[in-house]
């Protein structure tokens, strides 16, 4: 079974060669079987192989499946080679299911758009390129997974190309993840010549034989791929682009959200976690610039009135959990938020997209209210996807992921304190942001009536995912409900119920004020929260706390006001300067081209002279 590995990345690259090559000229019902059956035969190899990876576990907890070498230049061979381990297992197991339910979401969804089976095939090679990121046995291949999913994510983010503000933020999201993806390359540079391979096992050995923990080389190379990360994830200061990649359809947001782009810097980090421990500095960075983005993220989200931008600055926060949880070693608890939240987080995308085309593509929230009636499934699986983004108590996946990464952050030393002040009070702002989207949305009075009910393929992907929402986080629960650990014996219970009584309130008070503020009575939120200060600091968490302004100023502009004195670009002096040479001496030779004979015989003359005077000289 190990032997039809490759067969989970192949079968969506050739769903997007079929569709590619066949275009429009494909029924709409054709074109959904191949993108959704792609994804499925997919899923299922990956379900079965791991399955029985779990069952009867490798040597070393690893099967390598190597293909073909790649190239062979000057030493540098790497191989077109997959890994399969528990790491890779879990996110190919995430990433082709939750990707198979957003598949079959988006066969209704896109439903009658004209390039619809341009839609499918762009979806395909996204999950295509995000398999082999994750599968990759060397930096080589996972870089050309990661560069994959920039360009599909390109593609995806202004599919609807008619209008011009949907390129401006596809052309966004590339150039801003270039910068991280340039720092990527020269970290990869940087790890061949010095290590001389690419190989990830082989380098993390030779890096931890080679190099002492905080050495100069060590903290370089893993600065650079961290920058990398921050691009593709969407961290502090790189994370710019994800709001306004809304722009693109609701799957390809709930795709890029939940089960592919934003998490591969997640993935780099933890795959190359060896680096990031022989450079201290650099993990506590790590966790800083999470704890940061997390926080400021939950500010923007709480004032935004697009519900899907709402959803956006949340992806951001949580992301920022996952780094937080990196930067203090917590890699387990980094990866078990990553699946709980690829639940959560399409079911809320999902949930949004059903709302959306409920209202004739309406997204602002304040325009919403009081659709729990009319559509009710919707309405029952986004509030269980609500909770468990808001880490309710007890009873959903997003709490025990999130409780791991605080207790993990609580019991870590003096260095962990700043990072789990900040989780706690992300816990808070993620309780209000996410019940004050509920509460406008959901309750009220209606402001726009739902005239389209979401069929079987919308409801079949909502209800699977608010199941896997709740049940996801039994996969590993927190030592106080009796965690067996491997030896059989149960986890201490003393001071995890201080930390549990501190860390759960906080969710519930924030979902305790957004009801306060927007239910009892609905007109609160509108007369308190607009005075004058805090009016200024709504509008200064809507625009993301001003770094598209600070960037225009510092990058955009001067690069702008450069290109227009530089219109005539100094390289092309060169080459005018030639073509100007050239014009004097077609020129000159015109003239001698006078048409007088005695002009033409004196010029004979003249060269015999000259030609003679050098025989006779040499």
């Amino acid at each position: 079974m190990n032997d039809l590995l490759w067969i989970i990345p192949a079968a969506p690259l050739a769903g997007f060669t079929a569709l590619a090559l066949a275009g429009r000229r494909l029924p709409h019902a054709a074109a959904a079987t191949v993108g959704v059956g792609s994804v499925g035969v997919s899923a299922i190899l990956s379900f079965l192989i791991g399955g029985l990876f779990l069952l009867y576990p490798p040597q070393d907890h690893a099967v390598i499946q190597s293909l073909w070498t790649w190239m062979n230049v000057a030493g540098f061979a790497p191989a077109v080679a997959f890994r399969l381990d528990l790491l890779s297992l879990l996110m190919i197991l995430v990433i082709t299911g939750v990707g198979f339910l957003i598949h079959l979401y988006s066969a209704e969804y896109m439903r009658g758009d004209e390039a619809f089976s341009r839609f499918f095939a762009y979806m395909n090679l996204f999950v295509s390129m995000m398999l082999i990121l994750v599968l990759a046995d060397n930096l080589a291949l996972l870089y050309l997974g990661w560069e994959g999913v920039g360009l599909c994510s390109y593609l995806l983010i202004g599919f609807w190309s008619d209008d011009p503000a949907n390129g401006a933020a596809a052309r966004k999201a590339f150039i801003v993840t270039r910068v991280g993806d340039t720092a990527m390359a020269i970290g990869l540079f940087l790890l061949f010549t010095q290590l001389g391979t690419l190989d990830i096992q082989t380098m993390m050995q030779r890096a931890t034989q080679q190099w002492p923990a905080g050495s100069g080389l060590a903290v370089a190379a893993a600065a650079l791929l961290l920058i990398g990360a921050l691009g593709k994830s969407a961290q502090l200061p790189l994370q710019t682009w994800l709001p306004d990649a809304m722009a693109g359809p609701t799957p390809v947001s709930a795709l890029i959200h939940a089960a592919t782009m934003v998490t591969a810097g997640v993935y780099l980090i933890a795959r190359t976690n060896v680096l990031f421990t022989l450079a201290p500095v650099v993990q506590s960075l790590v966790a800083i610039i999470g704890s940061a983005t997390l926080l400021l993220a939950g500010c923007s989200a709480l004032v935004q009135t697009d519900i899907k931008r709402v959803l956006a600055y949340s992806t951001i926060s949580q992301i920022g959990y996952m780094f937080l949880a990196l930067g203090i070693g917590a890699w387990q608890a980094a990866m078990f938020h990553f699946m709980t939240h690829a639940f959560f987080k399409a079911l809320l995308f999902l949930g949004a997209g059903a709302v959306i085309i409920s209202l004739h593509h309406e997204q602002n929230m304040l325009k919403m209210g009081g659709l729990r009636r009319q559509l009710p499934v919707t309405f029952w699986t986004f509030l269980i996807g609500a909770c468990s983004l808001s880490a309710l108590p007890f009873v959903t996946a997003g709490y025990y992921s999130k409780d791991m990464i605080l207790h993990e952050a609580w019991t870590s030393g003096p260095a962990g304190l700043l990072p789990w002040m900040a989780g706690v009070a992300g816990a808070f702002l993620t309780g209000l942001y996410c019940f004050r989207m509920v509460f406008i949305v959901w309750f009220g009075e209606a402001k726009t009536g739902a005239t389209r009910a979401p069929g079987w393929a919308i409801h079949i992907p909502l209800v699977l995912l608010a199941i896997l929402s709740i049940a996801g986080g039994f996969i590993k629960i927190p030592a106080m409900l009796g965690q067996v650990g491997s030896d059989g014996s149960v986890g201490p219970v003393g001071s995890e119920w201080i930390f549990q009584i501190t860390a759960l309130g906080f969710p519930l008070l924030g979902i305790g004020l957004a009801y306060t503020l927007y239910m009892r009575p609905r007109r609160l939120a509108q007369t308190r929260l607009q005075r004058p200060i805090l009016d200024g600091i709504r509008r200064w968490w809507f625009v993301g706390w001003g770094f598209d302004w600070l960037y225009d100023r510092l990058f955009v502009m001067p690069f702008l006001r450069i290109a227009r004195a530089n219109r005539d670009d100094a390289a092309d002096l060169i080459y005018q300067g030639i073509a100007r040479l050239n014009l004097a001496l077609h020129r000159a030779l015109r003239a001698t081209q006078s048409g007088q004979v005695r002009w033409y015989a004196a010029g004979i003359a003249l060269g015999a002279a000259i030609i003679l005077g050098i025989v006779v000289v040499t």
